[in-house]
């Protein structure tokens, strides 16, 4: 079973690359942010407060992302595999996620960090706000205040997974054909 983290800050191009993979690798996206948009489409209660704290840019609390990871494997059972889009955060959600794992009988093939600058960043979701109607991806601010808490909370990440020899880094500049062959090429040596 091929389980990759795909890995970046927000407008990284990890929704892009993760469509490309699925085609490629036939696995199953597990993206927390599409599953929250859900929850918040359909003004759940987890939604509702998922909403508020993503308005501010603050990430939504641990338990709740690993009920609906847990949730969704579950739901998946029979798949070649999982891209984790925006889970783990944390060094805490990466060792619940690995238990899980282990739990299934399966684990971490890779962790694939796409790197970009702050500033390609904020244009690429300024640009996507404007498509999309995210409010999220509408406000310099708010997408600052986001890049903010990943290079604090998140990025640190990595090292977790460098640890293992799982962490494999590649420049998220770049057309999208080229990128996707860098990530593939990672994938090709696992």
């Amino acid at each position: 079973m091929l389980n990759l983290v795909l890995f970046g800050p927000p407008g990284a191009g990890k929704g892009t690359q993760s469509e490309m993979l699925i085609k490629t690798h036939n696995l199953v996206h597990l993206s927390t942010g599409d599953i929250l948009r859900k929850e918040i489409t359909n003004k759940t209660k987890l939604g509702l407060e998922a909403k508020k704290l993503m308005d501010q840019g603050i990430l939504v609390p641990d338990n709740v992302v690993i009920g609906m990871i847990d949730s969704q494997l579950e739901n998946n059972i029979k798949s070649n595999g999982f891209i984790f889009d925006g889970f783990p955060r944390t060094k805490e959600q990466a060792l619940a996620l690995d238990k899980l794992l282990l739990k299934k009988n399966t684990a971490i093939s890779a962790m694939i960090s796409l790197k970009v600058d702050d500033q390609e960043l904020i244009k690429r979701l300024l640009e996507r706000g404007e498509i999309s109607g995210r409010s999220d991806d509408q406000n310099e601010e708010i997408i600052s205040n986001r890049i903010s808490e990943y290079n604090k909370k998140t990025a640190p990440l990595k090292l977790f997974y460098n640890n293992q020899q799982k962490l494999y880094e590649v420049n998220g500049l770049g057309t999208i054909n080229d990128i996707t062959m860098k990530v593939n090429t990672v994938i090709n040596k696992l």
